[in-house]
């Protein structure tokens, strides 16, 4: 397996490579500028932030400079905040927005699974309909519109979370609950589908014949084989809960990477906005690579060749 990994690993180089070279070709050749917005600006200073920041440098050269920087784990200077560097902005955002996502796939694996494995077990029944029935209006409501009214119910009806701000783990529940629901409705209908492919394998009619008790053959020999669609999911699933924290910390004020990226897009500021899809792309690269590792602990026949 670790032979498997590190060619993996030297597998994502050039991939990463074209990501950031296709994202910085569209960014920079977008129309429009960092400075495009500042009124009156002397056409001296212009020129002096242009040197600066390289922007009056050939292209081709621009993007040697940022990859050589991108080598070093240099990110660049914002040009929105002159005084802080894309590394100390994603640092100081990253850790609200990794407890955002933390919570939200914590809730999205624990109640898509339990109704995923409910609605197996119970196939058909009022239990399945109903559970079924739910994730699909978890599925078809958006993140704006859930949020708010979580807010309206649990801060401004009843007072018992907060419906904004940061600061505390009661101030992470709204949000994580918004940003997870969705995925914790696409899991429930993954492990329903995963656990009905694996209730009439051979392996599991000999647990039964051998007089096993039902939970345990639910949690020994159907869930490992059922959880593999699930599995295959959460490798862009979690990718993508922190790209769609974006809406979720605009709506409750969290001060994570979402405004910062929000704002770098408005203000086109090139090198925060290249900073947060460098990060983005690669944890969807690690966890896809994660992913493939975890298939080969949950299914014994897939072998690292």
């Amino acid at each position: 397996m670790l032979a498997f990994v590190l060619r993996r690993l030297l597998g994502l180089v050039p991939t990463l490579f074209a990501i950031v070279l296709l994202s910085f070709l569209v960014i920079r050749l977008a129309p429009g500028s960092p400075f495009a917005s500042e009124r009156g600006i002397p056409p001296e200073v212009l020129v002096e932030l242009n040197a600066k920041y390289g922007f009056d440098r050939p292209l081709p050269e621009q993007l040697l400079r940022y990859l050589s920087g991108l080598a070093r784990g240099d990110l660049g200077i914002s040009t929105k905040y002159p005084q802080r560097s894309v590394n100390e902005i994603i640092a100081d955002g990253l850790p609200a927005t990794l407890q955002l996502a933390g919570l939200a796939l914590a809730w999205a694996l624990g109640l898509g699974v339990f109704a995923g494995v409910i609605s197996a077990v119970r196939q058909n029944s009022a239990w399945d309909h109903g559970l079924m029935g739910v994730a699909m209006l978890g599925i078809s409501m958006p993140s704006f519109v859930l949020g708010p009214l979580l807010a309206l119910i649990f801060a401004l009806t009843f007072y018992l979370l907060p419906p904004g701000g940061w600061g505390s783990v009661r101030h992470v529940v709204l949000p994580g609950i918004t940003l997870g629901s969705y995925y914790a409705a696409y899991i429930a209908r993954l492990t329903r589908g995963g656990m009905l492919e694996v209730v009439h394998m051979d392996y599991v009619r000999m647990a039964r014949a051998k007089g096993l008790p039902e939970h345990i053959i639910v949690l020994r020999h159907m869930l490992r084989g059922g959880l593999l669609p699930v599995v295959t999911y959460l490798g862009p699933a979690i990718a993508n809960l922190m790209v769609l924290s974006v809406v979720v910390e605009k709506i409750f004020a969290t001060p994570g990477i979402g405004p910062y990226f929000v704002d770098a897009a408005f203000n086109r500021d090139y090198f925060l906005v290249m900073g947060i899809v460098v990060l983005y792309s690669v944890l969807l690269l690690l966890l896809n690579l994660l992913v493939d590792v975890a298939y080969g602990l949950l299914d014994p026949r897939i072998r690292y060749d």
